[in-house]
C-alpha cells in the first residue's frame, strides 16, 4: 500500500501545530517553507484537515491554522483517514467468481480468505494508527532529535505565529 505524500506532509504539519501556544496560528507559508514543499500542494493537505475538523483556520495577516483538539486527542489514523479517506484498503472484487471450473449454479457464501486475511490486515494497521496520537508523537520527537535543533524550530515556528 501506497499513501499519498500528503500523508507524510499533514503528519508532520501536526507535529509542528502541536506545539503552537493557544491562540497562536501557523500559516501555510510558513509550513511549507519549514518543510521545503510547494504551498499549493501543501494547502490541500491542511484543507483536508481542516475539512475533518482536525485543524482551525482563520484568515488575515495573523492567519494559518492551529489544532483544533488537543494532541491527545488526534490519533495518526485521524490524520491519515482526513487526507487518504475511511474506505478499506482492500477492495474484494470476487474474482473468484470468474473460475471456469466451478459448477453452475455455484454460488459462495460470504468473503473468501483472501478477503478476510486482507481486510484483518487493514484492521491492524488502522488500530496501530488509532493507538499513536500527536501527544506520543511530540514525546518520541523530543526523544530523537537534538535539544539545540528541537529548540531551534519551535523559535523559527514562533517568530512566524500569529
Amino acid at each position: 500500500m501506497i499513501l499519498k505524500s500528503q500523508v507524510e506532509w499533514a503528519l508532520h504539519c501536526c507535529a509542528i501545530l502541536s506545539g503552537l501556544p493557544e491562540g497562536r496560528y501557523l500559516s501555510t507559508k510558513a509550513l511549507a517553507e519549514l518543510h521545503g514543499l510547494p504551498k499549493e500542494y501543501l494547502s490541500k493537505a491542511l484543507q483536508s484537515l481542516s475539512q475533518a475538523g482536525l485543524v482551525h483556520t482563520t484568515l488575515g495577516p495573523s492567519g494559518g491554522y492551529r489544532l483544533a483538539k488537543k494532541p491527545a486527542e488526534v490519533s495518526f489514523l485521524d490524520i491519515v483517514e482526513a487526507v487518504e479517506g475511511s474506505g478499506r484498503t482492500f477492495v474484494c472484487n470476487n474474482i473468484r467468481a470468474n473460475n471456469p471450473c466451478r459448477p453452475e449454479g455455484y454460488c459462495e457464501v460470504g468473503p473468501c480468505a483472501v478477503a478476510r486475511i486482507m481486510w484483518e490486515a487493514d484492521e491492524a494497521w488502522r488500530s496501530k494508527l488509532r493507538s499513536v496520537t500527536l501527544a506520543d508523537l511530540g514525546q518520541a520527537l523530543k526523544k530523537d532529535i537534538p535539544p539545540q535543533i528541537w529548540s531551534g524550530t519551535f523559535e523559527w515556528v514562533l517568530k512566524r505565529a500569529g
